[in-house]
């Protein structure tokens, strides 16, 4: 692998994601990884594998399909010129990352909270379902503030740190398999009737590709805590006393970071179909939960400067590839 060649493929995916974010339309890359998902979890159910067995076929089928698509095309536009094969990586690179448009969603919630009569939040919780599962229909503003700056946090790890990280130091192909495992971890990886078992191995490598990121971005916002003077002195003791208040053995660790750093607390009350399903709160009771547009505009920029934290510590790492033997 060439150094410059790499840096530049990183950093080209980046200033791109950062200008144009992610783009909508029909033949995306993740789109395509949906319905080729789709297509195979279909196929072996048909077959009456849709257990274990399938589930671990089906891993295989779309990590294995989604490089082999990759590496097809770029070894035909290779062929044909060496910078045709680059511009192909950088496009799947680029369309691959997506720090912008998770902070542009958190922003959008944000401007629509601002100047908003108490009573008049609908713009602002349809904002806000774009971000979350839960029920927002009757959040209050607090409500929708405290669930998008969960939202952020727990997304930087997945939707930030883990894909840059895995591209500056795998290359593409790291990128690409971390993509696809979340993708199948967001398709079949849920604890009901059809999937508890069709859906191990996507959830399980899932959970493994995480593991070490979700940790490590406890350092990174508080390094961002520390740069904008919030409270970096509350993100590691945090972190480590109300990480596991999330069921995932990974998402917790951002959120609970993110708390400490802005000293407020999250979560508080979730209703899901109809039930309240939560009622405590992330966070030391003496921390404030009732959070404005204010506090939202903190997180916001908390989590922009974590972003490029990320970037610096994956261009630091980037060389071991290449200078590896």
């Amino acid at each position: 692998m060439d150094l410059s060649a790499h840096l530049l493929l990183i950093l080209g995916a980046c200033a791109l994601d950062a200008l144009l974010g992610d783009p909508v339309y029909r033949l995306h890359p993740i789109r395509v990884l949906g319905a080729w998902t789709l297509l195979w979890e279909r196929w072996l159910f048909r077959l009456g594998l849709d257990g274990h067995v399938g589930g671990i076929l089906l891993w295989i089928a779309t990590v294995g399909g989604a490089l082999v698509a990759w590496w097809a095309v770029r070894a035909v536009l290779g062929l044909l010129h060496p910078w045709l094969a680059f511009g192909w990586d950088l496009f799947i690179a680029y369309s691959l990352l997506c720090a912008r448009d998770l902070l542009n969603q958190g922003r959008l919630v944000l401007r629509a909270l601002e100047g908003v009569h108490p009573q008049d939040l609908a713009l602002a919780r349809r904002e806000l379902q774009k971000l979350v599962s839960r029920e927002t229909e009757h959040l209050p503003r607090a409500g929708i503030v405290r669930a998008t700056i969960e939202s952020l946090s727990e997304n930087l790890t997945d939707g930030v740190l883990t894909p840059l990280w895995a591209l500056c130091l795998f290359g593409l192909p790291g990128l690409i398999l971390v993509k696809v495992v979340s993708n199948l971890d967001s398709m079949v990886g849920y604890k009901n009737a059809r999937y508890r078992h069709f859906g191990w191995a996507g959830a399980r490598s899932d959970d493994l590709v995480h593991w070490l990121p979700a940790r490590l971005s406890v350092l990174v916002i508080g390094l961002a805590a520390a740069l904008l003077r919030q409270h970096p002195q509350l993100v590691l003791p945090a972190a480590k006393t109300y990480h596991a208040m999330l069921p995932s053995p990974n998402s917790g660790w951002s959120e609970a970071a993110c708390a400490g750093a802005l000293r407020v607390r999250l979560v508080g009350p979730i209703w899901h179909a109809g039930q309240r399903v939560n009622e405590a709160y992330m966070g030391d009771p003496d921390w404030p939960a009732e959070l404005d547009g204010e506090d939202l505009r903190r997180a916001l920029r908390l989590m922009l400067v974590a972003c490029l934290i990320a970037l610096v510590i994956g261009l630091a790492l980037a060389p071991l590839p290449v200078l590896m033997p």
